[in-house]
């Protein structure tokens, strides 16, 4: 591989944690998107391919993000990871938008949320209750985050629940519809910005213990302030290019399987955009931090639920294809039906591998129930 080629630049000039070099053995699948793509190969694979390449690019992204974030100190650099923990949601939602997939983008949210809450939670559950036979977090911080979860939530049901109250139907839709989601959107967005506050300024010391853990995972040798910028910017744009590319499959793939919008945004989407945070939860629970590995399940869906999904319908409307907060009612069933889900299980303070597959049952059942239902 040239030392100046982009590869190059992500492999090595970014000091990436074992277990993420793992992950970035799937960079190799970024070149051979372009070139599928370049060659109009079959849809599938070009999907696939394009699929593979955003994973470890999005683990790139993350870790650029953490060692910046040490550079600019804890106020900034919390904020500054806060804003950009799920910035591949949002660039491949974008893209999405912009091709007018909007059914894909709301699935996409929701997947999201229910894949961490239950696909991530579960396997890493699994994964450190099969080392560890019981595992403890604090259950004042569980609470918070299932609390502020739920709100979320609460806030994501309504413009459905006004929906079939005043229509009866969650199909309808008006010029009311459009500025309650707008202004929910903007709520959300507020209790996002006080939950910061909350974190990382009036009540700091209630998470020392998972902000430790956090500085204890970056002590490892870190890259400088200007390549962690280098790493962030290179790998944003080539998080663009194969967005893109992912979005201009997505309707022959899902005509070509038999497969819905719907399961494509929930499930399959959802995955690509989560992929790094899903082995970075996981890692942590095989080392015995489940209170970390809870903070980045559990926080990853409040900050789905409480920003990315406000900022998505603000920006749907600046682009021309306004999006509502009207989600189906399998996708609301699913998400409420996580949240207590996981409430129930972590409401001791402690976990075992069994309840990870509880965890994964669920998912696994919700997972074929979206596959069936119709468009």
């Amino acid at each position: 591989m040239p030392k100046s080629s982009p590869l190059a630049v992500l492999w090595s000039k970014f000091p990436l944690k074992t277990g993420h070099r793992l992950l970035n053995l799937l960079l190799l699948f970024l070149p051979a998107a372009i070139a599928l793509d370049l060659l109009h190969s079959p849809p599938l694979a070009i999907f696939i391919a394009s699929a593979l390449a955003i994973a470890p690019l999005a683990s790139v992204l993350g870790e650029s993000t953490g060692t910046l974030a040490t550079h600019c100190g804890p106020s900034i650099g919390g904020i500054l990871s806060a804003t950009m923990g799920n910035a591949t949601e949002m660039i491949i939602a974008f893209f999405a938008l912009r091709a007018g997939h909007i059914n894909v983008v709301k699935a996409s949210l929701s997947g999201s949320i229910i894949g961490n809450l239950l696909l991530v939670l579960g396997l890493s559950l699994v994964v450190g209750g099969s080392r560890h036979t019981v595992q403890r977090f604090s259950r004042t911080t569980s609470s918070m985050n299932s609390t502020t979860l739920m709100i979320a939530v609460a806030a994501l049901v309504m413009p459905a629940v006004f929906n079939l109250t005043v229509f009866g139907t969650l199909q309808h839709r008006d010029i009311s519809l459009e500025h309650l989601s707008l202004w929910t959107s903007g709520v959300l967005i507020l209790l996002y910005l006080l939950n910061m506050l909350f974190v990382l300024r009036t009540h700091k010391s209630v998470f020392q213990q998972v902000q430790h853990q956090e500085e204890a995972e970056n002590d490892a040798p870190q890259a400088s302030r200007g390549q962690a910028i280098f790493s962030l910017a290179l790998a944003t744009v080539l998080i663009a290019v194969m967005s893109e590319v992912l979005v201009d499959q997505i309707a022959p793939v899902t005509k070509a399987l038999g497969m819905t919008e719907l399961f494509v945004g929930v499930i399959v989407v959802a995955l690509v955009g989560n992929a790094a945070e899903n082995s970075t939860a996981i890692m942590m629970a095989r080392r015995n931090k489940m209170e970390l590995s809870m903070a980045i399940a559990t926080g990853a869906s409040t900050q789905i639920a409480l920003f990315v999904a406000p900022v998505l319908v603000f920006l749907s409307f600046a682009i021309g294809h306004p999006m509502t907060l009207v989600f189906n009612g399998f996708e609301i069933a699913a998400i409420v039906l996580s949240v207590l889900i996981v409430e129930m299980i972590s409401s001791d303070g402690e976990t075992n591998w069994f309840e990870g597959a509880q965890l994964l049952a669920v998912y696994a059942i919700v997972a074929v129930a979206f596959y069936f239902v119709p468009e």
